[in-house]
């Protein structure tokens, strides 16, 4: 298979600010890096060329989000405050979302390069592709960043393949660990786009994806949210696979899948408190590029969100790189050889009770667009 990668120096340019606390509050003490620095992106690049692994990807060069299509999602007041501050000294574009001078030139970059995978997906150029981006965009609302996010790179692609590329159906699957509200919102009320976060429950936004945000008007039910609690691992993940995931994709039988690609449920995250090794991220790929397969030409395009801890991100995102290329890597995980080590973690009934509240709501709907 033919897959692609998007990544542009630049992305690691991006100023995420300095912090010292919660919600960027003034705390008695010396300011640190962000959680959401360049290392945790610039590592995945690294690691594929240093193990030749990037001779097996086909470059897909960003471009940058033009005004229109940035118009498709967000307000032009966001927009004329985001050049502001860009212009300016940097600020927050809304919720713990910090650009510096010049952000505003890597932001629309970023949610180019997302733009940029799915036209090189569906025009044929690639099979499949994975947007390498920074800063991530599934928490950003029209109105507002949020969460280290400014643009909606997600929502803004899948405007893109609407628009352009007339396709009628989308589904997102977004396995990072924080709720996707973001996308969400971009498609509350529209019955074209499943959306579908799997998320641990609470962590970010506060308030914010719980099983009975379904959707609304004619979009009720094409709204699906699976908070899973602390301490969820290979268990819990693969029943929400199993018992609605999957069957949801089935029944909605879209012409494109984009995944949210968040390492942040990784076992060692700072962010989160999940179990996830390399080999889950293996087998989740594996799984939604079958059904992409099945169902939509095997159209998928990957867009990268969080992941925090830079020692263990890079071999988190190789099982995924793995799957799409249908390739090995010409090495040994060693973090799959220490998740190996631990004791392994199957569904437990606290986790099984939270996974049917979703499923017994979210398959009420037989989500026909």
């Amino acid at each position: 298979m033919r897959t692609g990668l998007v990544w542009h120096e630049r992305y690691c340019w991006h100023d995420a600010g300095a912090f010292a606390g919660p919600m960027r509050a003034l705390y008695p003490v010396e300011p640190g890096q962000s959680a959401e620095h360049a290392e945790t992106k610039r590592r995945i690049k690294n690691l594929l060329d240093a193990s030749e692994f990037i001779d097996y990807l086909t470059p897909v060069k960003p471009r940058i989000a033009s005004g229109e299509e940035l118009l498709r999602i967000h307000t032009s007041a966001y927009l004329a405050h985001v050049k502001y501050l860009s212009v300016n000294s940097g600020g927050d574009t809304g919720v713990n979302a910090f650009i510096g001078p010049g952000g505003l030139e890597i932001a629309v970059l970023s949610a180019g390069g997302a733009i940029a995978a799915v036209d090189a997906v569906i025009s044929g150029q690639v099979d499949n592709c994975y947007a390498l981006v920074r800063p991530p965009g599934h928490h950003a609302e029209p109105g507002r960043g949020m969460g280290f996010c400014v643009f909606a790179n997600i929502a803004l692609a899948i405007a893109q393949a609407r628009a352009k590329h007339r396709l009628e159906r989308v589904a997102v699957v977004d396995w990072d660990v924080h709720h996707g509200n973001g996308t969400q919102m971009a498609f509350w009320t529209d019955p074209s786009v499943l959306t579908i976060s799997i998320h641990q429950e609470g962590v970010f936004p506060r308030n914010s994806g719980h099983v009975t945000e379904i959707g609304e008007g004619v979009g009720a039910g094409y709204n699906i949210n699976l908070p899973l609690p602390p301490g969820s691992g290979d268990g819990a993940y693969r029943a929400c696979f199993d018992r609605v995931i999957l069957p949801a994709l089935q029944a909605f039988k879209p012409d494109l899948i984009v995944v949210a690609c968040g390492f942040d449920a990784g076992i060692n995250d700072p962010l989160a408190r999940m179990m996830l090794g390399p080999e889950s991220f293996r087998w989740m790929t594996a799984e939604v590029l079958k059904s992409a397969q099945q169902l939509c030409g095997g159209r998928l395009v990957m867009v990268h969100e969080g992941g925090y801890h830079a020692a263990s991100v890079p071999f988190l995102a190789m099982p995924v790189f793995e799957e799409l290329t249908g390739i090995k890597a010409p090495f040994e995980n060693p973090v799959s050889a220490l998740v190996a080590s631990f004791p392994p973690s199957p569904l437990l009934a606290h986790q099984e009770s939270a996974i049917e509240a979703s499923r017994k709501i979210a398959l009420s709907h037989n989500w026909r667009a």
